[in-house]
């Protein structure tokens, strides 16, 4: 897979209907461990809430795990993951917090209200997407690092780090394409004394997007 998606931050979002309420957190998660400790911190921290459901994708394995937590089955967990399931959003881990409220819902008002605590707290965290970037060791003389940094960011790459010696070994990132450019740039701007040397590849986010 060349690129996928995931939250773009973490976020929370709250709303209630019939007296009950609904607070939601999101975060992006790389692993089940992460995902799980997630859930059980809002437990311990709403442990005296009727509910706390929750869901959490991964794109590695393909990781698909959901909890209705006491609710009727079917009317929590599932409608929180199809919502991120519809968007193709994946390293995420959601719980929808319930306070009840003295009043039923009935199965179709729960589906809705654990449906729109899920977007609700999508829509306030954006989606990124996830693409593969190449990493490159960049030879740069102290005076030209000003500049460098520049001409990194004007093709959309990033610095990663940099290593402070004789000289500066920058390490930075492009996405697709970016990397051709920038080492036009530095052949120009050294005279053909600098050189860059491709060192692997990682996945990087995009900017800021809005979910559908």
């Amino acid at each position: 897979m060349t690129e996928y998606l995931v939250p773009h931050c973490d976020a929370e979002s709250e709303f209630v209907e019939k007296r009950s309420r609904f607070i939601t957190h999101l975060w992006k998660v790389e692993s089940e461990e992460e995902a799980r400790g997630r859930i059980e911190e809002m437990k311990k921290k709403y442990y005296d809430a009727r509910h706390n459901c929750w869901c959490y994708l991964l794109q590695e394995g393909n990781v698909v795990r959901y909890s209705d937590d006491g609710e009727p089955q079917g009317t929590a967990g599932q409608p929180m993951l199809n919502v991120f399931q519809r968007q193709g959003v994946v390293n995420v881990c959601c719980v929808v917090t319930r306070y009840f409220g003295g009043i039923l819902l009935g199965a179709g008002g729960l589906t809705r209200a654990y449906t729109k605590g899920a977007k609700d707290a999508l829509d306030v965290a954006g989606i990124a997407r996830m693409s593969l970037w190449t990493l490159w060791d960049v030879e740069c003389t102290y005076p030209l690092f000003e500049r460098m940094k520049l001409e990194i960011a004007a093709v959309g790459g990033v610095i990663r780090e940099s290593e402070y010696g004789a000289d500066i070994l920058i390490r930075a990132a492009f996405p697709a394409g970016a990397a051709e450019a920038f080492e036009q740039r530095l052949t120009e701007l050294s005279a053909g004394q600098l050189t860059m040397l491709e060192v692997g590849e990682e996945f990087l986010p995009g900017p800021r997007e809005e979910p559908k």
